[in-house]
């Protein structure tokens, strides 16, 4: 089987190419994937976010792993009903959050890798403890924030690994 296509989403308030997407980035082109970003900025409905997912992914023919970062981990989430990728890696992904509890997406019919850090002030971690729960995805807490930056190598590591299980 042919390395997956490794498509990322952004959070709320980054970008298509931030700190985080770079390194996991050029780690899956290392593993001989090929790899994009989503630029989401100026998007802040989430909906509109997954529609434009979908249209992004319809036209890869071969697997597609799809990564997100904070709202970008439900955009990810929700884009994996109608795009069955081989696997969805997330990173704090914004689930449960207030306000917006219906829009937490099903859980994927594939497997599902979710990484949170324990001082989270955005998104709780028991809101990825009890999705993980729930959807039995494999759940990885690291002692870091929201944004997860100084957990970067370890979470290289991870999704490498899920990658390569996928």
């Amino acid at each position: 089987m042919s390395s997956p296509a490794v498509i990322f989403s952004h959070g709320q308030e980054s970008g298509p190419w931030g700190t985080k997407i770079k390194r996991m980035a050029a780690a899956a082109r290392e593993a001989g994937c090929e790899v994009d970003s989503i630029d989401y900025r100026g998007i802040a409905d989430p909906g509109e976010r997954v529609e434009k997912c979908v249209a992004h992914c319809a036209s890869i023919t071969g697997p597609l792993v799809l990564v997100g970062s904070s709202m970008g981990g439900h955009v990810a989430t929700a884009a994996a009903s109608r795009l069955k990728p081989a696997g969805v890696f997330v990173l704090a992904p914004a689930y449960y959050m207030p306000g917006y509890e219906a829009l937490t997406p099903l859980p994927p019919d594939c497997p599902l890798e979710i990484v949170h850090g324990w001082q989270d002030d955005v998104v709780p971690v028991e809101n990825s403890i009890r999705y993980a729960r729930e959807c039995r995805a494999a759940l990885h807490v690291l002692n870091g924030d929201h944004r997860l930056t100084a957990n970067i190598d370890e979470i290289v590591a991870l999704l490498l690994r899920f990658i390569a299980s996928v």
